[in-house]
């Protein structure tokens, strides 16, 4: 997407906010930056974190320190950053789940998800993948809508569970392609792969890196991916948007702090997010994560999430959706 400043402009920006960094303590050792990831060590938030945390500590002067806070769907952690002082030192790694997913499934939070938070950047998108059996006579989407209007209601679909981004993708996906597909829910897609593997499901959409090692196996066919381009971890794949004219579907993540986060503290982390996602190494390591990099201005960090509430609550109601 080309949605960031120059190259020169964000280094020279970063030099200064190193340099400037008017929210950290004058002291000789200024007090770490807190970034809360609201789900467990190892997951794909804290992994996409972690990727982040040494070049984001380099250009802004300090250290960033990863604290992760798992717990009531990501809530847990999102809560903390939202009661935490206005100070710049507690961010969020927030995500689709966190303030879009929850708030659409009307799941009650502790928290406003626009009143209680400031946008600072939207880092980036992990889009997923349509998988198929390797028996399955489909080789592209156009098949695959072809099939499913050929049989209706004898094809099923693949979840990681009710209301999760997995049923929400395949449940856009039937409402713009105008097709009937049974969902079978699964205690995470993990658990889904052997049956769809041997055929016992038609489809599932899963994330990037779980679902392609499958493919490279030849165990199952990849059709396409839910991003509106092409992947850097898969660029073999069209979007599905090829078929589906504007289709989208992907786990987004933005860097939010608490409400009343100063504008100049707001503007040096966008900086240093935007200079730290635009160089190679850091888009070499986001590309093995199977997430595109975005960037951006708070603005478009709202825009986003309230656009993406919308879109799912819109889903959520018309296929009358739950998380039970």
């Amino acid at each position: 997407m080309n949605r960031l400043p120059s190259r020169r402009a964000l280094l020279l920006a970063a030099a200064g906010a190193a340099a400037l960094a008017p929210w950290l303590p004058a002291h000789s050792q200024p007090k770490p930056i807190r970034l809360v990831v609201p789900f467990p060590a190892g997951g794909a938030t804290d992994l996409f974190a972690r990727a982040l945390q040494t070049r984001l500590g380099e250009a802004l002067g300090a250290t960033v320190v990863i604290d992760n806070k798992p717990g009531a769907g990501g809530s847990l952690g999102s809560d903390i950053v939202a009661k935490a002082p206005a100070d710049g030192l507690t961010l969020l790694l927030a995500t689709t789940s966190t303030h879009t997913i929850g708030p659409a499934l009307g799941v009650k939070l502790p928290y406003d998800t626009v009143r209680d938070f400031t946008p600072v950047v939207h880092v980036g998108n992990a889009p997923s993948v349509m998988l198929v059996p390797n028996a399955s006579p489909a080789h592209s989407v156009k098949d695959f809508i072809a099939l499913a209007r050929a049989k209706p209601g004898r094809l099923n679909y693949g979840s990681s569970g009710n209301g999760t981004i997995v049923q929400l993708t395949a449940e856009l996906f039937k409402a713009q392609a105008g097709i009937f597909v049974t969902h079978i829910p699964y205690k995470g897609t993990a658990l889904a792969i052997p049956d769809l593997v041997s055929g016992n499901l038609d489809v599932m959409f899963d994330s990037l890196p779980t679902g392609m090692p499958h493919v490279r196996d030849k165990r199952l066919r990849a059709l396409a991916v839910t991003s509106l381009q092409r992947s850097p971890l898969a660029p073999e794949l069209p979007p599905v948007a090829d078929t589906l004219p504007g289709f989208e579907s992907v786990t987004w993540f933005g860097l939010f702090g608490p409400k009343g986060l100063p504008a100049d503290v707001v503007q040096r982390l966008n900086t240093a997010v935007n200079t730290v996602i635009a160089q190679p190494e850091m888009r070499g390591k986001l590309a093995v994560l199977g997430i595109d990099r975005v960037g951006g201005t708070p603005a478009q960090l709202a825009k986003t999430a309230a656009d993406e509430l919308a879109k799912w609550k819109r889903i959520i109601t018309e296929r009358k959706i739950s998380n039970e």
